[in-house]
């Protein structure tokens, strides 16, 4: 188990005080996506949307873009790169996120993005993004200071998704918000307390030691997926391999053949929702009656609530969470990511 001062000891930075607080984070994200003041040119038509950013600051997009493809009549894009896609242009929508401003590959995309006279949000906590903003008259929507990127995933996502309610390109999720807010306030007494009962430690420990493997399906939570392997990586300091299905089934699941003692230290989790596609629900079965001859062990977790946002949300809430306990459970510190910085550093020099 995991003991009071265990997580005082390997969590001086307090990301668990940011954790518990996420359902305050979401309201106030809400609260900023309504009174963002939008400048944007007048267009006959939106004819695509793009999120540019990197890291925790792309992620949000990501949701996004998985969340609303049912929805959206114009396509989605999420772009990590140095220039935007030759699609962008006048009536392009553009959502440059970058929480502290000064990710490089995301300044580039705004400067391209101007170039090709784009419609423009910013949205960031300070830096030369909010400089570039101010510069080109462009919105700006401000985020609170203080936060891992990783960490500020409630502003990066439910502060767009209001914004795009306000623009017309979506319909309002209000409702659909209040069920997210009320199960991740629920969420938070009990993962907060590291007892018997709080089903994120009981996995974390599970996992400790292991590698982990996550698997869900490609249509909605591709990107939730996505999260648990890069919370995995940067709070617990550990490799986490995933993918989805079908696809899965007609590549990687030939791989779990040779390798018998490395997959022996494999935990496959398969993220489940009442929402899958029926016959995914059966690969998923399926598949994981095949890999229990050869992982330690393989965990379902399925998704809580009516909405599909809430839905969502309780099974990142709790990855958050697993990433966290996994991280004392390590003996790490939680909130830095040294590497990331050292390598930033070392292209700054450049």
């Amino acid at each position: 188990m995991v003991t009071e001062a265990q997580l005082q000891r390997y969590d001086p930075a307090s990301m668990k005080k940011l954790l518990t607080d996420f359902p305050k984070q979401v309201e106030d994200a809400v609260r900023i996506g309504h009174e963002a003041a939008l400048h944007l040119p007048a267009v006959p038509t939106t004819r695509n949307i793009v999120v540019t950013g990197l890291g925790g600051s792309a992620i949000g997009g990501d949701l996004l873009r998985s969340y609303l493809s049912a929805e959206l009549p114009v396509p989605f894009v999420v772009n990590r790169h140095y220039f935007l896609p030759e699609f962008v242009g006048p009536e392009s929508l553009v959502i440059v996120s970058s929480y502290s401003g000064n990710t490089e590959e995301t300044l580039a995309a705004h400067e391209d993005a101007v170039r090709r006279r784009a419609r423009v949000i910013c949205m960031s906590s300070d830096g030369k993004t909010a400089r570039l903003a101010a510069r080109y008259h462009q919105t700006l929507v401000t985020l609170p200071k203080g936060y891992p990127p990783r960490a500020a995933l409630g502003y990066s996502f439910f502060a767009p998704l209001v914004i795009l309610a306000r623009l017309k390109l979506i319909r309002s999720r209000e409702r659909d918000i209040l069920e997210t807010l009320d199960l991740l306030s629920r969420k938070s007494r009990l993962l907060a307390s590291p007892d018997r009962t709080n089903p994120a430690l009981r996995l974390a420990m599970k996992l400790n030691g292991k590698l982990p493997v996550i698997y869900s399906s490609a249509d909605r939570f591709d990107v939730v997926n996505l999260r648990w392997r890069g919370q995995i990586a940067e709070n617990a300091k550990t490799l986490a391999f995933g993918h989805v299905l079908p696809e899965m089934n007609h590549n990687e699941l030939v791989g779990w053949k040779v390798l018998t003692s490395v997959m022996k230290r494999i935990v496959v989790i398969m993220l489940r929702d009442a929402g899958d596609h029926p016959r995914v629900k059966l690969r998923m079965s399926l598949t994981e009656n095949i890999l229990r001859s050869y992982a330690d062990d393989v965990i379902e977790i399925a998704s809580e609530g009516k909405s599909l946002l809430a839905r969502m949300f309780s099974l990142i809430y709790l990855g958050d969470w697993t990433s966290y306990y996994l991280a004392v459970l390590n003996r790490v510190n939680p909130t830095p990511v040294e590497v990331i910085d050292f390598l930033k550093k070392k292209l700054g020099k450049v």
